[in-house]
């Protein structure tokens, strides 16, 4: 007789008598997979367009995606939100981004239900289904679905990734981070960076994309050694192709000439291939090169050998992590069970416009609102993707990258919105190699894997009434190329812009981002029409033919909005604007030895009068870093060397202002260790160190960063510089081998945050 088994809620069904040898037991039953359900990968690419995996028309080396496509399936008419955080909020809910309070970025959340950044646990993510169908859930890599003011280790983890459902999370919080030197979290914890096995700063033996799939293997292979018939979700989403661009130089080399005749010339070809590849119609149109973006010939030679190099960078860094992927797919291959696992390929939105015109090789100018110098970038070209750089490509690449398409990332144009979408899953889907061109939208994703597996969505979870997915499934399209579309409509909206897609038709209302003003200005701005059944690559705008339609798709578009919580729409940023928060904001901090406070919530020195101050007992010979904050792109630094007192600020990678006092520390007592910042103009001011109250050492700081140190490693830490160090004068960590007590951090004066250059930071860190 076989072990009994009863569910929560129902009647015990053994018998209980006296004993337990006159009885009869039963036990609850385990939570258990339906019968043969299969392993589930999806895999999230980061700012990769349309033009530039293998499969899709490209040059650029990708034999595992190439692969997967070869065994399943590539959809030409996929679509994504245009922005990171949206994409994956609809992605992993099955709902459109604004119904899920993710209508933006969490960095420049509002306080209105579309915009909150706030998932509700009405709208139950698939690991969270999954999971109590008997999943084993993974995720690793970026997850950017956080409040910005919640990512601290003094935070709830309600919103981290343990918190919506995952097993097992090991990756980063924010939007990028440095590949070389990140800045991350292993299930609920934050990882101090002296535990991830840092190379030395120039040998690049470590890098993040290798890191995490050596995690996502470890996962599945502790898993199938315990559980080997327990099916997984493993949800991988490499910082990659987002910059910073950085790669192990044999990975780019590998590259070398291959993007030498330019922009123009690889659109060119990669639009001709996607012809042959039966990506797009025969008929389809070329769009005009964009107005804003240089042909390649206008570049003068010595800018057209950086920019070939920096696309050089980008191809190796896509080669580089379609590698690591297919290592991650080779471990599940070992297990005997890779043709039983659904893996989803896909990119979040379009390639990148944030390199700017001429691209960058250090990212913290444009963080920062400081121009790029094409001299100083010429200068660092053997350097470009290595840890001394944070690099982003020029617009040009980013244009070609998303052919046949206009436009790219946070547009509602094809370029921003239509992506890779690979499905391969042999025992499922018969199909090998083939096109699909039904339409389709990210938060169709969830309600397919749930049919596939045999899950249907639940009216609860956890408790609590869930709303309704949003998404269509897909799974009638993976057996019949030739089925009909069943999506009906989809609205888009990203930084007020606006689109709608429905019967073939596409209207699109476009202005410049944050520019939008008052209501009245809005309506006042015209509609856009294209019949994209006809005019896929949206050349040809229609309006005036067709005023009926535009009024119709206009009107469905409001009816949408008002559906799904669209409104209001964005018209400014205003990252100065209140938030709830549990902490009281203060003007005094105080940290410990030990401590890693990310940059969200450390003392905002930046532009402010302020005062750092250690309290520390050194004894002869002891020396190190009392208390750092940022990496070698910009931040600042209070440390003991040689005896002596010493600061430095780094001005976003150009130049380090330092200041050594003259004396040495003292060494019979205890002292305080002092840097005291006066403002005396915009980024400006003046530095004295001081030693229990009495001044060592003066100086100036004639420009100080503005806005952020470093996206994704900019915390502050007391008692070491680990990572990528702030100064070149002392090698990381440098940790203080004298005693610490703690360090505080006074602000003095007003507030002086700029928003505008706020700005400058929030829009390429996405």
């Amino acid at each position: 007789m076989g072990v009994r088994e009863y569910r929560d809620g129902e009647a015990f069904p053994g018998r209980i008598e006296v004993t337990s040898a006159e009885s009869d037991p039963a036990w609850p039953a385990p939570t258990r997979a339906p019968e043969g359900a299969p392993n589930v990968i999806v895999v999230v690419l980061d700012d990769v367009g349309y033009a530039q995996l293998g499969c899709y028309g490209s040059d650029i080396d990708t034999p595992t995606f190439d692969r997967l496509a070869a065994g399943g399936l590539r959809y030409t008419r996929f679509h994504t939100t245009a922005l990171c955080s949206p994409t994956r909020a609809a992605l992993l809910t099955g709902r459109n981004h604004h119904s899920v309070g993710m209508g933006t970025v969490p960095e420049i959340a509002m306080g209105f239900p579309g915009y909150h950044t706030r998932i509700p646990k009405s709208a139950g993510m698939l690991p969270e289904i999954l999971r109590e169908h008997g999943y084993a859930t993974f995720a690793v890599g970026k997850w950017h679905l956080t409040p910005a003011e919640e990512r601290h280790a003094g935070a709830s983890r309600a919103r981290w990734p343990l918190g919506r459902g995952f097993d097992r999370y090991y990756g980063f919080l924010d939007g990028q981070t440095d590949q070389w030197s990140p800045e991350l979290v292993e299930d609920n914890h934050l990882l101090d960076p002296r535990s991830i096995s840092l190379a030395d700063f120039h040998e690049h033996e470590y890098h993040l994309t290798e890191d995490l799939a050596d995690h996502a293997i470890a996962m599945i292979r502790d898993l199938k050694s315990s559980a080997p018939t327990r099916p997984f979700l493993l949800y991988f989403a490499p910082g990659a192709c987002h910059a910073p661009h950085q790669v192990p130089s044999e990975w780019a080399d590998r590259y070398r000439g291959r993007f030498d005749a330019g922009w123009d010339a690889w659109r060119d070809a990669r639009f001709a291939r996607q012809k042959e590849l039966g990506l797009i119609p025969a008929h389809t149109e070329l769009p005009p090169w964009d107005e804003h973006v240089r042909h390649w010939d206008e570049l003068p030679p010595d800018e057209q050998r950086l920019a070939a190099r920096m696309m050089e960078v980008f191809a190796g860094f896509l080669t580089h992590t379609d590698h690591h992927v297919g290592r991650v797919l080779d471990a599940v291959a070992q297990t005997g069970q890779l043709d039983d696992t659904i893996v989803v390929v896909l990119s979040d939105n379009g390639a990148s416009a944030e390199g700017g015109p001429h691209g960058t090789v250090n990212e913290a100018l444009l963080f920062n609102g400081i121009g790029d110098d094409l001299a100083e970038n010429l200068a660092r070209l053997h350097e470009y993707g290595g840890a001394t750089t944070r690099g982003n490509y020029p617009t040009g690449w980013t244009t070609a990258g998303c052919t046949p398409f206009r436009r790219w990332k946070t547009e509602v144009y094809r370029g921003g919105v239509t992506d890779p979408l690979i499905v391969h899953w042999p025992n499922g889907i018969h199909a090998r190699g083939e096109l699909r061109h039904q339409w389709c939208h990210v938060n169709d994703i969830t309600p397919t894997l749930l049919e596939c597996v045999g899950i249907e969505a639940p009216p609860t979870l956890d408790g609590v009434t869930q709303a309704p997915m949003e998404g269509v499934s897909l799974a009638y399209s993976l057996a019949d190329a030739d089925a009909p579309t069943r999506k009906e409509v989809q609205y888009f909206e990203n930084f007020g812009q606006r689109a709608i897609w429905a019967d073939g038709w596409k209207a699109i209302h476009r202005h410049h981002p944050l520019v939008v003003g008052s209501g009245e200005r809005l309506a006042a701005l015209p509609w856009e029409l294209y019949d994209v059944e006809h005019d896929p690559t949206e050349c040809h705008d229609v309006a005036a033919e067709h005023p009926e339609r535009v009024a119709d798709l206009e009107a469905r578009w409001w009816a949408e909005a008002e559906r799904y919580g669209v409104l209001p729409l964005r018209s400014h940023i205003d990252l100065d604007a209140e938030r709830p928060r549990v902490s009281v904001v203060t003007e005094h901090f105080e940290y410990w030895p030990g401590s890693m406070v990310v940059e969200n919530e450390v003392a905002n020195v930046k532009n402010r009068s302020h005062r750092i101050t250690a309290f520390a007992r050194l004894a002869p010979g002891d020396e190190g870093v009392l208390v750092s904050q940022g990496t070698r792109f910009g931040g600042w630094t209070l440390f003991v060397q040689d005896g002596c007192l010493c600061s430095v600020h780094n001005y976003v990678g150009r130049e380090e202002f330092a200041l050594v006092a003259d004396t040495p520390v003292p060494t019979d007592r205890a002292v305080a260790l002092t840097l005291e910042f006066t403002r005396t103009g915009e980024h400006r001011g003046d530095v004295r160190l001081l030693v229990d109250g009495d001044e060592v050492a003066r100086g100036e700081v004639p420009r100080t960063v503005p806005t952020r140190f470093a996206v994704g490693s900019g915390s502050l830490r007391v008692g070491d510089d680990a990572g990528i160090s702030v100064t070149a004068r002392y090698e990381a960590p440098f940790s203080f081998t004298g005693r610490l007590d703690r360090v505080t951090i006074d602000l003095l004066g007003p507030d002086r945050r700029d928003p505008a250059r706020d700005l400058d930071y929030v829009m390429p860190s996405q």
